[in-house]
């Protein structure tokens, strides 16, 4: 039965308790999906690690020269630019080994994000407010970015490998001797003829031991300046409004100085073990590096590593901002 029009003159009570709750609950935000959120993030992870190829991949070349090359080849980053250049041109110089990034970035990141994802949801599961909308505490986002290098390490290890090799068997040529490898897809048949699978994926403990940690100081570091940058209503002091690009990019750029900063050691190691003759081990590659120049033996290249991790970051995350926000608004968020 419809009320009468002498019911609209009874004057309205406050909201108890319980119906505030009921109305601040039925304004919130809708949460989406869990397996789509997830989703999106592959597809933004992919989209992001295009970007940061782009950006970084001269940096990584010039350090993973530095971190291979026999002691006196080069004499600093810019040299091994220049003759880099001078021997193989502007684009091959700068580009060598590019082709497995190219093709293994956009599973790698996309995993690696996905991955991220999914650590928050594990880590939220162990939490006593398991609630999406509750941000993570700087531990939890650690251990999630930590997980999702787990994931990762199995595309990571292989392309790794082939990119690593491809980018410093130029410098081991003398002059007008061919290279050995025509290619990324040359190097992984060579690689499988010689030694198969344990051969293509070799360093993947090294790799591993490196992303967890790194992606562990990458996430956390990423949401940590997220956070400080993001504006606050000077009222309550809660967060307001959208994070800027500009200072997505800032933090990105913080994610990536901060990944490398504990593990570049354990990159070297990896660089080495990936690209050497014969059967080795950790074990070996670290006493032979120690032996030869002591604790300094295992930074060779940092200059170059954090340069890189400036650019390539900051494209990565501007990347996978981007991409989410081209996702909402054409699926809705």
């Amino acid at each position: 039965m419809a009320p009468s029009s002498e019911s609209t003159t009874i004057p309205s009570l406050p909201p108890s308790k319980d119906e505030l709750k009921t109305e601040i609950k039925a304004e919130a935000p809708k949460t989406v999906n869990a397996g789509l959120a997830q989703l999106r993030s592959f597809a933004a992870g992919g989209f992001g690690g295009l970007c940061a190829v782009v950006v970084g991949h001269p940096f990584d070349l010039v350090k993973v020269r530095l971190q291979t090359a026999e002691r006196g080849l080069y004499t600093s980053a810019i040299d091994v630019v220049r003759k880099s250049v001078a021997r193989d041109g502007l684009a091959r110089g700068l580009y060598a080994g590019v082709s497995a990034p190219l093709v293994g970035v956009t599973p790698m990141f996309a995993v690696s994000f996905w991955g991220y994802d999914l650590g928050k949801t594990i880590v939220r599961s162990f939490s006593a407010n398991p609630d999406q909308t509750t941000p993570l505490t700087i531990g939890q986002t650690s251990a999630a970015g930590f997980f999702s290098a787990i994931p990762m390490t199995a595309i990571t290890a292989p392309f790794e490998r082939v990119k690593v090799i491809l980018q410093v068997q130029s410098q081991k040529l003398k002059p007008g001797e061919k290279p050995r490898y025509t290619g990324a897809t040359d190097v992984v048949r060579q690689l499988y003829r010689e030694g198969g699978i344990r051969s293509v994926f070799r360093g993947s403990a090294a790799t591993l031991a490196r992303d967890g940690p790194g992606s562990a100081a990458y996430f956390a570091a990423y949401e940590y300046i997220k956070r400080r940058l993001t504006p606050r209503d000077p009222a309550t002091g809660k967060p307001q409004g959208e994070l800027s690009l500009l200072a997505v990019t800032a933090a990105g750029a913080a994610a990536g100085v901060a990944m490398w900063i504990p593990v570049f050691p354990v990159d070297t190691v990896k660089s080495r073990l990936q690209t050497a003759e014969g059967s080795v081990s950790i074990g070996g590659v670290v006493r032979e590096l120690y032996a030869k120049g002591g604790f300094r033996a295992f930074f060779p290249g940092f200059g170059p590593a954090l340069a890189r991790a400036v650019p390539a970051n900051a494209a990565t995350f501007l990347g996978v901002e981007l991409a989410h926000q081209a996702m909402n608004k054409a699926f809705g968020g």
